[in-house]
């Protein structure tokens, strides 16, 4: 039985008001810049291989978590600069700042690197939040270091345990390398970024490149980037991969990871990587939490603060 009350909207009037300024904000933003509005389904016959996300599967294929390989195979097609404001699906999100249904704005300008577009994105942050659109942009390995002390592209997996441990990071069950980094990044360095200003980290280790792009330097560093406001991830971008083979190797590689922990098998998107084969124009690309953004611009301490209903009174 549904409890008295539980009709009403999780978000005061107000708020939604402020979010429709917002979404009109955002499209003007673009417009402006002569970049293309698009539209991607929502329902897809694959799902993203990705360790970190799982999809939620749906009549007739899944839910996106992205619209990220829809957009790709628009910009093989020669669409140019493409932007797309969306509903997203994560499995297994919910909390403070987590729905598993959630509003994502996406973008990709062709013949831009990562550092270009961070510009933009800083450019179209203070325009939204109404704040200085100088930003400070440090690398994941400084930042790291200047939190944890441990260069987290050479330190050994226990002194990351260790730190972690010293820092009093609880965690649920063992984790690998990238398991200790995201843990130490999330409770130790993030939380020390962006205070009252945009930061950007960028220059992930290789094993995080996601789709971004690896330089070759040594170590080898990914063209990605995060984007926070007072210790909030607001978004994540790329100097993006247009290798298909590099892009397969990743995709079996993730497919592998999930084998050997008794996880799901997504069927790969064999439509993305076909359009990689056929040519994806250099480009960055970034996608940005627009509830977040919400969040921040309405001082909201919860998503639901700025959304209609959550999943739990949708």
């Amino acid at each position: 039985m549904i409890e008295s009350g539980g009709w009403r909207p999780t978000a005061p009037i107000a708020n939604l008001r402020k979010r429709a300024d917002i979404l009109a904000t955002l499209r003007a933003f673009f417009a402006q810049r002569g970049v293309l509005e698009v539209e991607t389904p929502l329902l897809s016959q694959a799902a993203v291989t990705d360790i970190h996300l799982d999809s939620i599967a749906a009549d007739g294929g899944f839910l996106h978590t992205s619209p990220e390989f829809a957009m790709k195979r628009l910009l093989a097609a020669g669409a140019g600069d493409v932007y797309q404001i969306c509903k997203v699906f994560r499995a297994g999100e919910a909390g403070r700042h987590h729905n598993p249904e959630f509003t994502l704005l996406e973008w990709y300008r062709v013949g831009w690197d990562y550092r270009r577009l961070m510009a933009e994105v800083a450019e179209l942050l203070a325009q939204v939040l109404d704040i200085d659109v100088e930003a400070e942009y440090v690398s994941y390995r400084d930042a790291f270091m200047a939190a944890v002390g441990l260069d987290p592209f050479a330190a050994p997996v226990e002194a990351l345990e260790m730190a972690a441990d010293r820092a009093r990071l609880g965690r649920a069950g063992p984790l690998d390398r990238d398991g200790w980094l995201d843990l130490l990044a999330g409770g130790c360095v993030y939380p020390a970024l962006g205070k009252d200003r945009l930061c950007f980290i960028y220059d992930f280790p290789e094993s995080q490149a996601a789709l971004a792009h690896v330089r070759p330097d040594e170590p080898p560093v990914a063209e990605r980037f995060e984007v926070l406001f007072n210790g909030l991830e607001l978004g994540n971008g790329f100097s993006e991969l247009t290798d298909a083979a590099e892009q397969r190797h990743r995709f079996e590689r993730d497919l592998a990871y999930r084998r050997e922990q008794g996880r799901a098998e997504p069927p790969v998107d064999g439509r993305f990587l076909d359009a990689l084969e056929a040519g994806l124009p250099e480009s960055a690309g970034v996608a940005v939490g627009v509830d977040r953004i919400v969040m921040l611009a309405c001082g909201a301490e919860r998503i639901g603060d700025v959304t209609t209903f959550t999943a739990e009174n949708a």
